[in-house]
Formats: structure tokens, C-alpha cells, sequence
């Protein structure tokens, strides 16, 4: 199982939730699609007790400090971290802009994205994408994660 968030924008509460969650769920990887904010808050990833891998998102300023605070558990990279998990080729932006062109390029299976802080699942041809909304929920008032399931290819938003 893997779980997802963005737009944490440092608020603990709703990280370490998240956080618990994934863990109950039985997650071995976690990936935020940026805007942490602070280290502070990005340290809370540790409890995971999984890998996380993440981007910098427009918010992100301290990107040396996240950096730092994620190394031992997981990398943060600039958008779009691209990698493969088991045989999912995985893209990770923060940016909703290029989205559409990257499922168009037909090379990834899974397109994660945040920035908009609106819950988003939908497919472009076979390419499945992810906004799991906003983790901090200080626009909307709700705060979300998504879960995906990369042996069935279910994924679900899930409020935190």
C-alpha cells in the first residue's frame, strides 16, 4: 500500500494523523507531492516507518532543511521526481499544469500531483492520477490522504 498527501503546510496535527493512518494501513512507501512547508513538519514522515519520497512544492523555501530533515528516512527532489516502485512507473510533481502532458507521454502509470488542494482520481488512457487534496486542510477545512493499492490499482481518498 502506498500512502499520499500534499499541501501539509506545517500543520502537525493533521500530519500525524495522516501518519497513523498509513501505518494502520500497512503502507511501505509514502509520497508527498510538496508544500510541507517547515522541517518540523516534515520530520513527522519518520513514524511512517516506511520510505518517503517527496518534491518540493511552491511553498517549500527551507529546501535544505527538508532535505536534511527527510534524509534518513526518504529524498525530496525537485519536480518531477520520477522512479519505478515494484513495476510502477511513478511521476511525482507538485504542479498541476503539466499533468495532462505528462500522461500523455504514455510512460508513466501513476502521475501524483498536488498544489490545487481539491481530491482528484481519474485516468488519462492507462495512466492513473493522484491529488490526494490537501493533508493540512486549511483552505477547504478538510483534510485528506489518498491510499493506492499498487497490486489491485484501487485508489481512494481518505479524510484525516
Amino acid at each position: 500500500m502506498i500512502g499520499i498527501m500534499a499541501d501539509t503546510h506545517d500543520n502537525l496535527n493533521a500530519v500525524r494523523q495522516a501518519v497513523a493512518l498509513f501505518k494502520n494501513a500497512g503502507c511501505d512507501l509514502v509520497i508527498h507531492a510538496g508544500d510541507f512547508v517547515a522541517p518540523f513538519a516534515a520530520r513527522e514522515l519518520a513514524k511512517a516507518g516506511c520510505p518517503v519520497k517527496a518534491v518540493f512544492g511552491n511553498c517549500d523555501g527551507e529546501k535544505k532543511g527538508l532535505a536534511a530533515a527527510i534524509q534518513p528516512f526518504g529524498e525530496i527532489r525537485e519536480a518531477p521526481f520520477k522512479f519505478k516502485y515494484n513495476k510502477i512507473n511513478v511521476l511525482v510533481t507538485h504542479l498541476n499544469a503539466r499533468v495532462a502532458s505528462y500522461a500523455g507521454q504514455k510512460k508513466h502509470d501513476l502521475i501524483i500531483f498536488g498544489h490545487t488542494h481539491e481530491t482528484e482520481i481519474r485516468k488519462i488512457g492507462a495512466t492513473l492520477i493522484i491529488n490526494p487534496g490537501e493533508t493540512g486542510g486549511w483552505l477547504s477545512g478538510k483534510s485528506t490522504v489518498a491510499l493506492f493499492d499498487p497490486e489491485t490499482g484501487d485508489a481512494r481518498i481518505i479524510g484525516v
